[in-house]
């Protein structure tokens, strides 16, 4: 009796499979409005400059100097792009930013009012990756040799900070989860029929309160620029060689229930990136 009613529902399965086929096979769908394309980075990070203070009596703590942040780290970078009719490109990226650091204190230093005392090892932890959603609007869409685009981006930040004495005596964590939003260009330069040349930059320097409509006045700043050299090495594929400087920070004071700490932080970093890339359109 049971397999009897699974053949049935089997059979039911399958005619209505056939059918719904046959239905589809007389819409037709106009992808030439459409373009698809899979960018993946690789590379390293050069941290050139990066601060953070955790409390206004904190220390103004220099990761590169005191952090260990003063040796290459490995990036990576990932996007989806669709273009639209030729005039709009929708883009969601992701951007993972994870340093993890060891360092032996040379003087104390103070986070969340937690000292941390000179001539002892501390595990540093700086994570901050981000996911992007942005939009550009082609403003040359019927020149071959050049393109100019401009439009804005949704950045969505999900940060943790945390400090932990090598020995695990002493820890304190900072972090949140927040929308940044900021303007967007990108320009292309078709060099020959192989290579070309790109440049990009998402950036912002705006009171963020302003921006989230909260209470808090903190003041924030992000710019994300890059150039790069590419090269098409079949219908689908490009290979490229990419130039970054990733910069921005905030400053300010949270003023709802914050523990430890008083709530206020100050973090501002400026990082340098080189990465190969590969982009595929389909």
């Amino acid at each position: 009796m049971k397999l009897r009613i699974a053949l049935s529902t089997l059979s039911m399965f399958f005619t209505l499979a056939i059918k719904a086929q046959s239905v589809n096979a007389d819409i037709k769908c106009d992808t030439s409005k459409f373009k698809f394309r899979a960018v993946a980075e690789i590379g390293f990070a050069s941290v050139l400059a990066h601060h953070v203070q955790f409390g206004q009596s904190g220390t103004y703590f220099d990761y590169v100097k005191d952090g260990g942040q003063d040796v290459l780290f490995p990036v990576t970078r990932f996007s989806l792009e669709m273009d639209v009719n030729k005039r709009n490109t929708f883009i969601l990226l992701y951007q993972p930013l994870r340093i993890e650091t060891q360092a032996f204190l040379r003087a104390d230093a103070v986070f969340n009012d937690i000292t941390f005392p000179a001539l002892t090892g501390i595990n540093c932890l700086y994570n901050f990756p981000f996911y992007r959603f942005s939009y550009l609007r082609e403003l040359m869409p019927d020149n071959k040799k050049y393109k100019f685009a401009i439009g804005g981006t949704l950045q969505i930040r999900n940060a943790t900070i945390t400090f932990e004495s090598t020995d695990g005596s002493r820890f304190t964590t900072n972090g949140g989860i927040g929308p940044v939003p900021a303007l967007k260009v990108r320009g292309r330069a078709q060099l020959n029929k192989c290579f070309y040349a790109e440049f990009e930059a998402d950036g912002i320097y705006a009171p963020v309160s302003y921006l989230n409509g909260s209470d808090n006045e903190i003041v924030g700043a992000i710019l994300d620029a890059s150039m790069r050299m590419g090269a098409q090495i079949n219908e689908t594929g490009r290979m490229f060689l990419n130039l970054r400087y990733l910069g921005g920070g905030a400053t300010g004071t949270d003023t709802g229930d914050v523990w430890p700490g008083d709530g206020y932080v100050k973090n501002w970093l400026n990082f340098l990136t080189v990465s190969t890339g590969f982009v595929y359109q389909f």
